[in-house]
């Protein structure tokens, strides 16, 4: 059997990831069309990411939060993006790099993708996330959590047994 030179899983790990930068870059410039919104889940304890300690301490392995009605200064850049949200009332910013996404879903569309190329599953099906701020209530607004079912990518079904 020939050598693979080429990591594909990486390849295209890094082009579904542009996609969810892409869609971000859309929203911070023109804000969210119709009924859009998105759940995102990623690992607080990745490297590069930047979450305020008391959530840190709540969420010690992933967090999901929710972009829809009451997000602020959404910024995204080449290797991570930006974002304020209300937890308990209190603002906090957070700073999650792409490497650090494992999930991203948008319900209204039943479109999501799971990345799972650092070996890392999150802890919950992106239809169940849990709110980021222990009310009930979604972070960054009130929405349709879906059924955590549709149109979901995962590479693992395409990996070499």
């Amino acid at each position: 059997m020939a050598e693979d030179f080429l990591d594909y899983d990486r390849l295209v790990e890094d082009a579904m990831r542009g996609a969810v930068r892409r869609a971000l870059e859309e929203v911070a410039e023109k804000g969210l069309p119709g009924n859009h919104h998105f759940y995102i889940t990623f690992l607080t304890r990745h490297p590069a990411a930047a979450v305020p300690p008391r959530l840190a301490a709540q969420y010690p392995e992933t967090m999901t939060i929710v972009l829809q009605h009451q997000y602020y200064g959404l910024e995204v850049h080449s290797t991570h993006f930006e974002v304020t949200l209300s937890f308990n009332r209190v603002q906090e910013r957070l700073h999650i790099p792409w490497e650090a996404v494992t999930v991203f879903h948008d319900p209204s569309v039943d479109f999501g993708l799971r990345f799972s190329r650092q070996g890392v599953e999150p802890l919950m099906p992106a239809g169940e996330a849990e709110a980021a701020d222990g009310t009930g209530e979604p972070a960054g607004g009130e929405g349709d959590e879906g059924d955590g079912g549709g149109n979901v990518v995962s590479l693992d079904r395409f990996r070499k047994k």
